[in-house]
C-alpha cells in the first residue's frame, strides 16, 4: 500500500470514528485534527467517495513551507502544557503573539513531531490569561465570529449571540452549542426570544 492509499485509509478511519460515536468534536480532539479539516474531508467523501479523500497533488506535502523555529516552539509549548488542539493554538498565537498560521500548518507541525494525539483521559489545563473566547462557526460556510470576555457566564453568552448575529452576513436559523454551564436556561430563553423563522444557516457556538 502506497502513501496515498494509507492517507485515504487514515482519513476514512477518522470519518468512520465520528459516525460511530456521533461526536465530531471528540473525534477531532482524539485524532488531533481541526474541525475545518474534518468537514473538508467529509464534504469530499460525500461527493466523490473514497477517491475524494486522496490528495490532488503531492507537491505541497513533499515541499511544505518551513515553519520558523520560534513558532514551532510556541506550538509545542501550548500542546504539551495546555493540551490545546490546532484551532485553539491558532487563536492563541494570533490573539497573544500576533502570529498568524493556519490550523493545517499547526496540525502538520504536531504530526511531524509526534504530538498529533493527546494521551487518553488527559484534561485541558487553564491558560494563564483568565480570559474566555467565545466562538461561532457557521456550518454551511465555515464563517467564524470570535470575541473575548473576562468572565465565563450566561450573560456574556447572550451578549455574544447578539454580536455574531450582527456580524454574520446572513440570517441564522439554529444555534447549536456544547453542554457548557454558560449555555443554560437564561441563554436558551434569550435565543428563543431572538427568533429565527427561516431555515437558512446553522451556527455552532462554543467557548473556551
Amino acid at each position: 500500500m502506497g502513501p496515498k492509499e494509507r492517507e485515504i485509509k487514515r482519513r476514512l478511519r477518522v470519518l468512520e470514528h465520528a459516525e460511530k460515536i456521533g461526536n465530531v468534536r471528540m473525534t477531532c480532539r482524539y485524532f488531533g485534527l481541526s474541525r475545518s479539516t474534518f468537514y473538508r474531508w467529509k464534504t469530499k467523501y460525500d461527493k466523490y467517495g473514497e477517491s475524494g479523500l486522496g490528495n490532488k497533488s503531492t507537491a505541497a506535502r513533499n515541499h511544505p513551507r518551513k515553519v520558523p523555529a520560534e513558532i514551532v516552539a510556541k506550538i509545542v509549548h501550548l500542546r504539551r502544557k495546555y493540551h490545546l488542539g490546532p484551532i485553539r493554538i491558532v487563536w492563541y498565537l494570533e490573539r497573544y503573539h500576533n502570529i498568524r498560521v493556519s490550523d493545517a500548518t499547526v496540525y502538520r507541525t504536531l504530526r511531524r513531531l509526534g504530538l498529533n494525539r493527546l494521551p487518553q483521559n488527559v484534561g485541558r489545563r487553564k491558560i494563564h490569561t483568565k480570559r474566555y473566547q467565545y466562538t461561532a462557526i457557521d456550518d454551511a460556510t465555515r464563517v467564524r465570529a470570535l470575541k473575548i470576555y473576562p468572565r465565563h457566564n450566561q450573560a456574556n453568552a447572550c451578549d455574544f449571540v447578539n454580536y455574531f448575529i450582527e456580524k454574520f452576513p446572513f440570517r441564522i436559523h439554529t444555534i447549536r452549542t456544547d453542554r457548557g454551564h454558560e449555555f443554560q436556561a437564561k441563554f436558551h430563553w434569550h435565543v428563543e426570544d431572538k427568533g429565527y423563522p427561516t431555515r437558512l444557516h446553522q451556527a455552532s457556538l462554543s467557548s473556551a
